[in-house]
């Protein structure tokens, strides 16, 4: 079987691209609140919708749609904390009973979401799955194909971890948040509003989630589990990069991305079906929590 690898080593940037964007949000979150939100499936959902409604519905295109899921999957996530993951917190919630409750939650929102395509028809919004009428051009380098939306995949993931970076090493609330990451008692005495830093950081990392669930769906469908169809990779990049560590899930997602199609190489080759891929992610979960449980944070320093 001849093998292109340069179009593979092309597929796993779009890949480690798309797992960086939605990842970013739930390590930074997963960091400050410590506890895993399963919930953030549906986030990546909502934001799908949200993205097929401006983009297709209204045709006000794709960056109104990034813009506008942002912002609505922003406010989600930041309700969701302050009025469901806060109280419970404060009230002595153990993580376990955190994480259930977002299972919880991720059920209701994913079911919440055909509820109001059926009151609203205008949405567009129901289990069956939706498509984006958006074209992109195909691009022929030599051996390598290339599409609009993976372009604008991967820039959109090197503009996240440019600016991210800058919001983290150089702005008051970027020096708040590693603060609060990193000994929030310590960020408390020295002065700096724990809660508020936490709110900003829901508030963004769902507005990411949204970003990550409209290219997922314009690269296939947009359904009630199209988020739920990436958060094992995505759990995987948080827990290889280190839970909290921005650098270390930049490296964490396109490690996963590049071993997911090197994977799909030796499904093929070896007549399996290439669904089977997602137990790679899977299985490079495993292997990090046996043989190191920080992942990659120990090469980085912790965002």
């Amino acid at each position: 079987m001849d093998v292109n690898w340069a179009q593979v080593l092309v597929n796993s940037l779009v890949t480690g691209s798309l797992y960086l964007i939605a990842s970013v949000g739930l390590t930074l979150t997963y960091g400050l609140s410590g506890f895993p939100n399963f919930a953030y499936a549906e986030y990546i959902s909502l934001g799908g919708f949200v993205g097929y409604f401006v983009a297709d519905e209204l045709g006000a295109g794709l960056p109104a749609a990034f813009i506008v899921a942002f912002l609505v999957v922003g406010v989600v996530g930041f309700l969701c904390y302050r009025g469901i993951f806060q109280p419970m917190a404060r009230r002595g919630a153990t993580i376990i009973h955190l994480m259930v409750a977002s299972i919880a939650l991720g059920l209701i929102l994913r079911h919440l979401i055909p509820v109001f395509g059926d009151f609203i028809p205008a949405l567009g919004w129901s289990w069956a799955p939706s498509y984006f009428t958006i074209t992109w051009v195909a691009f022929d380098f030599g051996p390598v194909r290339l599409t609009g939306l993976w372009l604008w995949t991967i820039f959109t993931a090197v503009a996240l971890s440019v600016v991210l970076h800058f919001l983290l090493t150089r702005t008051r609330i970027g020096k708040a948040i590693r603060a609060t990451s990193s000994n929030p008692d310590l960020a408390l005495a020295s002065g700096i509003d724990v809660e508020k830093v936490i709110w900003i950081t829901w508030f963004l990392g769902a507005g990411l989630a949204a970003v990550a669930g409209i290219f997922r769906g314009a690269e296939t469908q947009v359904w009630p589990m199209t988020g739920w169809e990436m958060i094992l990779p995505v759990f995987a990049v948080v827990m290889l990069g280190g839970i909290g560590n921005f650098y270390g899930a930049i490296a964490a997602a396109f490690i996963i991305g590049l071993a997911e199609n090197i994977g799909v190489v030796a499904l093929t080759a070896l007549g399996l079906s290439t669904s089977y891929r997602i137990g790679i992610a899977f299985l490079i979960l495993i292997i990090t929590l046996i043989v190191k449980p920080q992942g990659l944070a120990m090469f980085f320093r912790r965002s």
